[in-house]
């Protein structure tokens, strides 16, 4: 957002400073602007406030370049012939699909999965087995399906399961 803003101000300067070279008169805006920063001493609060704006957006900026990006998207592994290859997959995409793998699990009744970078946690509901076997079989199918996802970083598993009779 801030970008765009940055972009659309730099354009509008450029189409004036462009028309002032080809003969026509400065804008009034950039006239008065240019007026004002002159004028002006350095330690007014208008220019103080301005250069701290300004410090401000400058370091968001360099801050939001240095921080990875795309938090929603997930690295796939890139085929052994093609390096350059870049492909991602949806969080919400993982888990529903991790959410449909776990649901065919005997003895699940309900599950909810959240995929984050770093692990994937899913919850079951067990509505009939012994819960504890149901954990393995249901750690086991998740495994499965992670490794099917073929995630460049996969993340670790952690299941929890509780009985639900109803």
């Amino acid at each position: 957002m801030v970008a765009a803003v940055i972009l659309v101000a730099a354009v509008a300067a450029l189409v004036d400073v462009v028309a002032v070279r080809v003969g026509r008169p400065a804008a009034a805006w950039r006239r008065h602007l240019a007026d004002e920063l002159a004028t002006r001493p350095v330690d007014d609060v208008w220019m103080l406030t301005g250069a701290a704006v300004a410090a401000a957006v400058g370091v968001w900026l360099i801050v939001l370049a240095l921080t990875p990006g795309q938090r929603r998207w997930l690295p796939l592994r890139s085929p052994a012939g093609c390096p350059r290859l870049r492909a991602f997959v949806d969080r919400n995409s993982a888990a529903v699909l991790l959410r449909d793998a776990a649901m065919r699990v005997p003895g699940v009744g309900a599950a909810h999965v959240m995929v984050g970078r770093h692990r994937i946690k899913a919850r079951a509901d067990v509505r009939f087995r012994d819960p504890r076997q149901v954990k393995d079989d249901l750690t086991a199918v998740l495994d499965e399906e992670r490794d099917r996802l073929a995630l460049a970083r996969p993340p670790r598993i952690a299941v929890r399961t509780r009985r639900r009779t109803r």
